[in-house]
């Protein structure tokens, strides 16, 4: 009824923890979900741009994740979602698949505003410093793809905002930016188990922004700030 030029899905079971419990639940959504936009958008004429994560790969690298590096997801989150990049690229011709990571916004919880409101609440704070990646603001995400979705550049991109950190790291941002008083210590990923294990590292390389002379998303702090001043 529609018939968009471009569907940007962004739909997806992102409950990571609860995946490992409900493996058929977060398929159903991630993999058949997006199998059933695949077919949809393929059949009316449109791109397809699907969202997607850091989780598709191990986590286990020393150096940025490259575009055309092997995937390797280690928790039921990320095979559901490659198993998505799959269906896309596999029913549709005229696909952007945007691998991104550490996202918070405006809307709904993440990671600084939770830090916002527990810096609120505490005196102390301890945040894992062993787990390395890139922090991506909704607004800038969200100002690449509707660049992307322009272009005939079909393809897989890594999409956060540059620079790396550590979840530790981010967090002292956070506060310092926001005037908090709250001392943080640095902790490991064991002292905070989880059902899904994290990938301690998730940095990933632009490549394909670049090779595509695309709009690269700006350094992570300046993000922030952007976000802290504008966005709360």
């Amino acid at each position: 009824r529609f018939q968009p030029d471009a569907v940007i899905h962004c739909a997806a079971y992102t409950a990571v923890d609860k995946a490992e419990s409900e493996p058929d639940e977060a398929f159903r959504v991630n993999a058949a979900g997006t199998r059933n936009l695949a077919i949809a958008s393929r059949e009316i004429g449109a791109k397809l741009c699907y969202i997607s994560t850091d989780y598709v790969f191990d986590g286990t690298s020393v150096i940025p994740y490259n575009e055309i590096d092997n995937t390797n997801p280690r928790t039921v989150y990320g095979k559901s979602k490659l198993a998505g990049e799959q269906a896309v690229t596999s029913l549709h011709d005229r696909y952007f698949i945007v691998r991104t990571s550490w996202v918070y916004g405006k809307y709904g919880n993440n990671f600084v505003k939770t830090m916002l409101k527990l810096g609120s609440e505490k005196d102390l704070l301890k945040v894992v410093h062993d787990q390395i990646g890139s922090p991506t603001y909704t607004l800038d995400l969200a100002h690449f793809l509707l660049e992307l979705v322009r272009t005939e550049c079909y393809g897989i991109y890594h999409a956060s905002n540059t620079g790396i950190c550590s979840w530790f790291d981010f967090a002292a941002a956070i506060f310092e930016e926001s005037g908090s008083a709250i001392k943080l210590e640095p902790c490991t990923t064991e002292d905070f188990p989880r059902p899904a294990p994290r990938p301690a590292y998730s940095v990933m390389d632009h490549s394909s922004i670049r090779v595509n002379g695309l709009t690269d998303l700006r350094p992570w702090r300046e993000a922030l700030i952007h976000f802290l001043k504008d966005d709360q």
